[in-house]
């Protein structure tokens, strides 16, 4: 049965255990009765368009799957999908270059929900110049040109720390949308070789933060990463849009950027 053909109430079901919540909790979150709610889930009941938009915002659906539950109750979707270039979204392209153009010299780029890269700032190009073509996309990758043994993996000093540490937020995503190319994408980074136990392992910024320690030509550069969202997007690329921003764990790696620029 595929996501379509699945009821809404089976739809509801899946989520609320993703999201380890009783129907007595979910119930309370949406202000309505465990009766009620055990009616939607096993279709005793026909939710409402706005019952819909209640227990999926409580659950905190993505949008895209929220567009598939109101089709499965019988609605037409809610959430627009337009590409990053389209004229209603100007504004928010704007945004997105202005914070990539300010953080030069340090590195900084713009993924989609599946990690393939939709924008990034000059200072990325010579970071992953002379990859091989087949890694190069389109679509871009950034995942699989980080950590395939043919991408930025013999470079990578931590690898082993730092191919479990983009494991771990794969998993935490997928958990989270249940995106079947998420899955995917751990599932081949998985299959990768396994990096060498004795590789370099870095200290753990005071145990806040794991760096990315990258060897360009002699020089270390150890850099760690914050992320920004759209934190209020009603739109599904925006939503689906993340902007890594890495900074200079140290003097060096701060000094080496600067001379790259």
């Amino acid at each position: 049965m595929t996501q379509l053909q699945k009821p809404v109430g089976e739809h509801l079901r899946e989520w609320r255990m993703r999201r380890r919540l009783s129907q007595l909790d979910l119930a309370l979150e949406a202000e309505i009765s465990t009766r009620h709610l055990s009616f939607l889930e096993t279709g005793r009941a026909q939710p409402s368009r706005e019952m819909v938009l209640n227990l999926t915002d409580q659950l905190e659906i993505p949008l895209r799957e929220r567009n598939v539950i109101l089709v499965a109750a019988g609605f037409a979707p809610l959430f627009p999908e337009r590409r990053l270039d389209d004229p209603d979204l100007t504004a928010a392209r704007r945004a997105v270059d202005v914070i990539l153009k300010a953080h030069e010299p340090y590195p900084a780029l713009v993924v989609d929900l599946q990690w393939n890269l939709v924008a990034a700032n000059a200072t990325v190009a010579p970071l992953i110049a002379g990859l091989p073509d087949e890694l190069m996309g389109p679509p871009l990758n950034v995942v699989r040109i980080s950590l395939h043994p043919r991408g930025l993996a013999p470079r990578i000093a931590n690898l082993a720390q730092w191919q479990a540490h983009i494991l771990e937020r794969l998993r935490r995503q997928a958990d989270l949308t249940a995106d079947p190319g998420l899955i995917a994408l751990i599932d081949e980074v998985r299959g990768y070789p396994k990096p060498p136990a004795t590789d370099r392992r870095s200290e753990d910024l005071g145990q806040v933060a794991v760096p990315l320690q990258l060897m360009m030509g002699d020089t270390l550069l150890s850099l760690f990463s914050t992320t920004t969202v759209f934190g209020t997007a009603v739109d599904i690329t925006l939503a689906e849009l993340t902007l890594e921003t890495f900074f200079p764990a140290d003097a060096a790696t701060a000094e080496a950027l600067r001379t790259l620029a």
